[in-house]
């Protein structure tokens, strides 16, 4: 199976919570269906991404990264890689990357989908298809800032940083799904 079929599958499996998920779960399967590279970032208009909600083992603290390029607090997660053979393992290994946490577990399927603009890595205006997962840290477990990032820091679930009230929504379909 390749990734751009594992990413198929997910979301034609997947039961969004919500209408206005199951309405981006559809655009996504449009997207999908529309051209073979959508898991590549060199696709121009537009490629999915794989994100990861990390939760701490008690699921009240959420773990985020303040982004050096977006300039603002959010979940961890990225480009998926040729090496990657699901969009949640591409979820988990970005997860892990960036967090330097070891034994995060991923949840099974999408907590939440977004498409927003960005001008990525190639410097090209284009859209993150950005599917979204629950990882949860184990007990005790310590991140690590990596250079990807400005600061990592856990925060409260329920009192996110200023500037990323629109992570409320993701924060919360995450915790739901625990």
């Amino acid at each position: 199976m390749t990734l751009h079929s594992d990413a198929v599958s997910v979301l034609s499996g997947w039961t969004p919570a919500v209408p206005a998920q199951e309405s981006l779960r559809q655009a996504f399967l449009g997207f999908l269906a529309s051209r073979s590279d959508t898991m590549q970032r060199s696709c121009a208009a537009g490629h999915l991404t794989a994100s990861a909600v990390v939760l701490d083992s008690t699921g009240t603290q959420v773990l985020l990264t303040l982004h050096p390029r977006v300039g603002r607090w959010l979940q961890l997660g990225g480009h998926c890689e040729p090496s990657d053979t699901t969009v949640a393992s591409a979820a988990l290994r970005e997860a892990t990357e960036e967090s330097g946490m070891a034994d995060l577990t991923i949840g099974a399927t999408p907590v939440h989908l977004d498409v927003h603009p960005i001008t990525c890595s190639l410097g090209v205006p284009t859209r993150h298809f950005d599917v979204r997962y629950l990882v949860q840290a184990p007990p005790g477990a310590t991140p690590v800032r990596s250079d990807e990032s400005d600061d990592l820091r856990w925060w409260p679930v329920d009192a996110l940083p200023a500037g990323s009230e629109d992570l409320a929504e993701l924060v919360n379909a995450a915790v739901s799904s625990r």
